[in-house]
């Protein structure tokens, strides 16, 4: 076990509080003011992981802090004398959520990429029920009746498991294929800017067993994916500055997919660094991956996170 004095420890500690607060701060903010961002909120509502979690540091196993009774108050730590360190014993408790998502890293890394959804997902969401949309005060950019003429007039794509059970009843049966959690092993691919998002949720799902920097890094990219991914909704965001996306044109379409290939980049080295942090846990507790992978939509990983409506 390395140790870390505080005034090693400490500073790292400030650092990754400083650079969460500057989209916890505002969050909470609008939050206690009854406001919301429909794009800058969004990951604070659609997962589980409170604004309070992400703005705290965790220096991952086999690292010892010295007097950090902030530390030393987290269940998942244990205290010997001086010295704070992340409880061991508890990942044995994670390993069948972690021999899942080792199997969703490796094979979403191995699928080829797709680009022909054009993030008409959001507008499968509002198809057919647009007075029951989610983002109630922003308006639809080409009205309810316009909205539900472009699903019409697509072929709906959508391989993410997680979108595609939002879709409203008239929508659904619109898919290529019709998802369910048992096929999310199958049809998840890198391309999929939720998939890029969920990176977020894989990462948090590793705390407090790995250094926690990783989670804002994730964090950062999920913002910059739903971006997009609002840019490219049936809804107007001009207002909250940010440029549509107009992917019911050729032109929107190529705009679209230029971004679903930069965000994909992005996400790749992200990617392998979360597989490898999986990868090294299962082998610190001697948990291969040739056992059984637990089946998909019953998660045992006891910290795993909701998702609420997108």
């Amino acid at each position: 076990m390395t140790v870390l004095a505080r005034r090693e420890w400490l500073p790292r500690a400030q650092a990754h509080r400083e650079r969460a607060e500057q989209w916890t701060t505002p969050h909470l903010r609008r939050r206690a003011a009854g406001e919301d961002h429909p794009v800058e909120d969004f990951l604070f509502e659609y997962y589980n992981f409170s604004p309070g979690a992400l703005a705290r540091w965790h220096p991952g196993l086999g690292i010892g802090l010295v007097d950090a009774p902030e530390h030393a108050a987290l269940g998942a730590y244990r205290t010997d004398g001086s010295v704070s360190r992340v409880d061991p014993a508890r990942l044995e408790r994670r390993l069948p959520g972690l021999r899942w998502t080792q199997a969703l890293l490796t094979r979403t890394r191995d699928t080829e990429p797709r680009w022909s959804c054009f993030g008409l997902h959001e507008w499968a969401m509002v198809h057919g029920a647009a007075e029951q949309r989610r983002h109630a005060g922003q308006p639809l950019r080409l009205g309810a009746a316009g909205t539900d003429e472009v699903v019409r007039s697509h072929s709906l794509q959508c391989t993410h498991v997680d979108a595609f059970r939002f879709f409203t009843s008239e929508s659904a049966p619109l898919n290529a294929h019709p998802l369910t959690r048992d096929d999310q092993l199958r049809f998840e691919q890198p391309g999929c800017v939720h998939v890029t998002m969920d990176l977020y949720r894989l990462a948090f799902r590793l705390v407090p067993f790995v250094e926690s920097t990783i989670v804002l890094d994730a964090f950062e990219l999920a913002l910059d994916a739903r971006r997009v991914d609002m840019r490219a909704s049936p809804y107007d965001v001009t207002d909250l500055g940010l440029i549509p996306i107009p992917v019911e044109t050729a032109d929107g379409k190529a705009d679209y997919v230029r971004e679903q290939r930069r965000l994909a980049e992005l996400a790749t080295p992200l990617r392998l660094r979360l597989l490898g942090h999986v990868t090294d846990l299962l082998e610190r507790e001697g948990a291969t991956a040739d056992r059984p992978v637990a089946r998909p939509g019953v998660d045992p990983d006891p910290s795993a996170a909701g998702v609420r409506r997108s």
